[in-house]
């Protein structure tokens, strides 16, 4: 079937196109002129990010304005007596320790001591029922008292048998014989009391006794029980807390410079509680192995303290000090004044018109708080503690006060850059100013913060009064439209 064309659809193909070539051209020429407005701004703001730089230091750009000199704390050298240490690890040892067991078998009847107590040597720690014991001493004491007796008659006989040997009315044989009984006897009445001795001795080993004073463990056996000096348990294990010992290590590096500094007299030794700074005892040196432990590479000390306190506990892990000598009149700057570069340490000396000069200087020894320096200051000289950040060589400055500890910030300041180098300023010590008196304002931004809440309040106070001149959106908003 053949259908005709409509003679619209031949209108519209035949139809001149709506866009001519001169709107075309137009489009292009605006969005050219878009684009270069865009990279103008672009490579403007590049120029005032790069002016400062080009300016150093603390100026502003293209104003040229001077360097800002450096905020800072300082502090002079100063001259003092410096002990050296060296710092070890150790354990702590009681000083003696025994194991109190029985010296005879028998039945556990009595513990005179309470587990923890302090007591002192010779007192009774336990009893042992003694019934078989001091029958064997009595034996002892009857036997020699029967050889005795009989010795008395053995020396009436001797006397007797001499008178008559010396009148010639008896035999010299019979005198010399009864002569040798009565040693005899004599000799056995002395074992008699030996075994007494021995009798008397197993008797007393039914009372358990303190061999030291110290401080009582736990208890190993209970009332009632049968014990046996063969027991490996013991009836319970004392301690000496006072004194005490700590055994600690030294690098063997060091193995010359402890046997030079004890050749010269005592040497002090410091143990230091929980946090590691706090000195809570203080003793000597007592002991110095002979030989080097190979797996460690360490040498072992042993040290005595007093331990007043019970302030040492054995088998606790203490920190250790030891003072192997003294530096006298030694230059002292705190640590933060030593600083380290590429060519090793230095430290910023403030010299005339408060500019700072790089110094290097050769630290002896350092610990937290101090350093002492070998060469490179003098006690006339000022450096530099804090503010580093900002500092370089010959770099200018301004010497704080330390009058009280620092306030921590708990986030970093923003800062704001303008190109006139008025808007920032103003913005940040209005922030500043602001937060001082307690608002929340930021710095660098507080001026538009501060608007922003300025304008929330007005948008508020809006719904219930009228809407004050410069009124936002919201107030806009809660109008009726026209």
């Amino acid at each position: 079937m053949l259908f005709k064309p409509d003679a619209k659809d031949d209108d519209k193909s035949t139809a001149p196109p709506r866009r001519s070539v001169l709107s075309r051209v137009l489009g292009r020429l605006v969005s050219l002129l878009i684009t270069l407005v865009i990279l103008g701004g672009l490579g403007y703001l590049g120029w005032l990010a790069y002016q400062p730089k080009q300016g150093g230091g603390g100026g502003r750009g293209a104003f040229g304005r001077p360097d800002l000199p450096v905020p800072v704390l300082a502090a002079t050298p100063r001259v003092q007596d410096v002990p050296v240490y060296l710092d070890g690890v150790g354990s702590v040892k009681a000083l003696n320790t025994v194991t109190v067991r029985s010296q005879v078998d028998g039945k556990l009847i009595k513990v005179n001591f309470v587990e923890g107590q302090d007591v002192k040597k010779d007192d009774v720690l336990g009893e042992i029922d003694s019934a078989i014991y001091q029958a064997q001493y009595d034996q002892a004491v009857a036997k020699k008292a029967q050889d005795v007796a009989l010795l008395a008659n053995q020396k009436l006989d001797l006397a007797r048998y001499e008178q008559l040997a010396a009148t010639n009315a008896g035999s010299k044989q019979q005198a010399d014989t009864q002569r040798a009984l009565v040693a005899q006897q004599e000799a056995l009445i002395k074992a008699d009391q030996a075994a007494i001795d021995n009798s008397a001795a197993t008797l007393s080993y039914t009372k358990i006794v303190a061999p030291m004073s110290g401080r009582a463990g736990l208890r190993q056996v209970d009332q009632g029980n049968i014990i046996h000096a063969a027991d490996a348990t013991g009836l319970v294990i004392l301690t000496q807390l006072q004194p005490i010992a700590v055994w600690f290590s030294l690098p063997q590096q060091q193995i010359m410079r402890v046997n030079a500094a004890a050749a010269k007299g005592q040497l002090a030794v410091d143990v230091f509680g929980n946090d590691g700074v706090t000195v809570i005892d203080t003793g000597k040196l007592t002991g110095i192995d002979n030989q080097v432990d190979p797996t460690t590479g360490t040498l072992k000390l042993k040290a005595e303290f007093p331990n007043a306190n019970y302030q040492l506990w054995p088998g606790q892990f203490v920190n250790v000090r030891l003072k192997v000598e003294t530096l006298s009149q030694a230059i002292v700057v705190p640590t933060s004044a030593v600083q380290r570069g590429p060519a090793g340490t230095f430290s910023y000396v403030i010299g005339e018109g408060d500019v700072v000069t790089a110094r290097p200087v050769t630290v002896t020894q350092q610990n937290e708080h101090d350093a002492v320096i070998a060469s490179g200051l003098t006690t006339s000289d000022r450096v530099v503690t804090t503010g580093f950040a900002n500092l370089a060589d010959g770099s200018k400055v301004v010497i704080g006060k330390d009058d009280g500890p620092p306030a921590a910030d708990l986030a970093p300041r923003k800062r704001s850059r303008n190109p006139d180098g008025k808007g920032g300023g103003q913005g940040q010590g209005q922030g500043q100013g602001q937060g001082r008196e307690g608002k929340k304002d930021w710095p660098g931004k507080g001026g538009e913060h501060r608007g922003r809440q300025e304008h929330s309040e007005g948008d508020q106070k809006g719904q219930t009064g009228p809407a004050p001149a410069a009124g936002g959106e919201q107030s806009g908003a809660a109008k009726s439209p026209p």
